[in-house]
């Protein structure tokens, strides 16, 4: 392993560690998100505080954690395409397990799709597609994540057939993306799991 390989390991976890909704939550009202709601400290945690305005750019900078190593990292070191993907994985357990604030973290759902974005975007829009339909629908981010996740493989099969040699990582990171979930499939079984619409509609009442 060369030396560009162990500074692109490193930095895809580092980046991937960066705290965003913590910061932008200690930052814009003096809280530490992981004593507020869900506790996770990821977008939909920080829209039921702060609301869109905050929460959209720390998605799509959450995501940006899981595409800058595979589509810039892992080509920069000379890793191939199943290593730029390993990177990307990194990334999105340094988002779940943060050195930053003792190895908390959210639950790596927009940092797993800037992973597939960064190799599979063809996949991405299928999957950011199911995401957006089943939330629509249901109102429930945690049922549309897991869907997300779970058809995540058969799109990569499907649309973009040449990144096939990666499907079992994917799938791996599926199971994981689920596993993180395991809470949420419990309240939604109980029927107690907070519909995403509701949220700011409910905070404001409580005030």
């Amino acid at each position: 392993m060369t030396l560009a390989m162990i500074v692109a390991i490193v930095a895809s976890y580092l980046l991937g560690a960066i705290p965003t909704s913590f910061l932008v939550s200690r930052r814009v009202k003096g809280i530490d998100l992981r004593t507020v709601g869900s506790g996770s400290l990821g977008a939909t945690n920080l829209y039921r505080v702060l609301g869109w305005k905050f929460a959209v750019p720390v998605g799509i900078f959450d995501a940006l954690k899981g595409a800058t190593p595979v589509a810039l990292l892992g080509p920069w070191a000379g890793f191939g395409t199943t290593g730029s993907v390993l990177l990307g994985i990194v990334a999105v357990f340094g988002h779940v397990f943060s050195v930053f604030v003792s190895f908390k973290g959210g639950k790596g759902v927009a940092t797993s799709a800037g992973v597939v974005l960064g190799l599979a975007p063809g996949a991405f829009g299928v999957t950011f597609a199911v995401w957006g339909a089943i939330l629509t629908f249901t109102g429930y981010v945690s049922l549309a994540s897991i869907a997300a996740a779970l058809i995540l493989p058969l799109a990569i099969l499907v649309v973009q057939p040449s990144r096939r040699n990666t499907v079992f990582f994917f799938v791996g990171l599926a199971l994981v993306v689920v596993w993180l979930h395991r809470s949420n499939i419990k309240r939604l079984l109980n029927g107690t799991e907070h519909r995403f619409r509701t949220w700011r509609v409910a905070s404001r009442t409580s005030r």
